[in-house]
């Protein structure tokens, strides 16, 4: 059975999540056709040394995402401290000050959300470890949406809660390890 074509990958992370994402945004080829967008619960208060951090070992550009910014295939946004990372209908960035959800902002959910409500089956969500419940009702979304839903195996998670609470909110997802889910991104890259 064939998918529809991919058009954004949504990832969300907390604890642990630079580890994590060191094993996979670096593996990934300049050629990925498409953008990554990426929600990591950062304190309010701090500066996201994130975008600095993938940059220096990333093939592919990494950047904090900016509102109304149109993405660019084969581009990683970091949501920016403080603000939620939208996607609106038309798939450009939104940034929004709303309220935290599951203390978080920017928060996945919200990400993931907005994500599936743009993209629908054309999406790839994908939770990593984290401490909190947050990411579970947007994996939820995008896999109602029709979108293709992995989730990191909580056994081999720095933090299960996360990767738990999204299996228990759509246990169709596909649960990998971390080199499961680098397999899996690669194969949308064109040989």
């Amino acid at each position: 059975m064939s998918r529809d074509p991919i058009r954004a990958v949504v990832i969300g992370a907390s604890v642990g999540a630079v580890q994590v994402l060191l094993e996979i945004l670096p593996a990934l080829p300049p050629t990925f056709p498409v953008p990554i967008f990426i929600v990591v619960h950062i304190p309010p208060d701090r500066t996201n040394a994130l975008t600095t951090l993938f940059a220096d070992r990333c093939g592919l550009p990494v950047k904090e995402a900016e509102d109304k910014e149109t993405p660019v295939p084969g581009t990683v946004y970091f949501a920016p401290a403080d603000y939620h990372l939208l996607i609106e209908q038309d798939g450009r960035v939104a940034l929004a000050m709303d309220e935290p959800v599951h203390h978080s902002r920017p928060a996945i959910d919200v990400l993931f959300e907005t994500a599936a409500d743009a993209f629908g089956p054309n999406l790839v969500a994908i939770v990593l470890t984290g401490a909190n419940e947050d990411g579970a009702a947007g994996l939820r979304a995008v896999g109602e949406a029709g979108g293709l839903t992995l989730v990191e195996d909580p056994t081999c998670a720095s933090s299960s809660t996360m990767p738990a609470a999204a299996l228990a909110a759509w246990p169709q997802a596909r649960t990998q390890d971390v080199p499961g889910i680098l397999a899996y991104l690669q194969t949308l890259v064109a040989p």
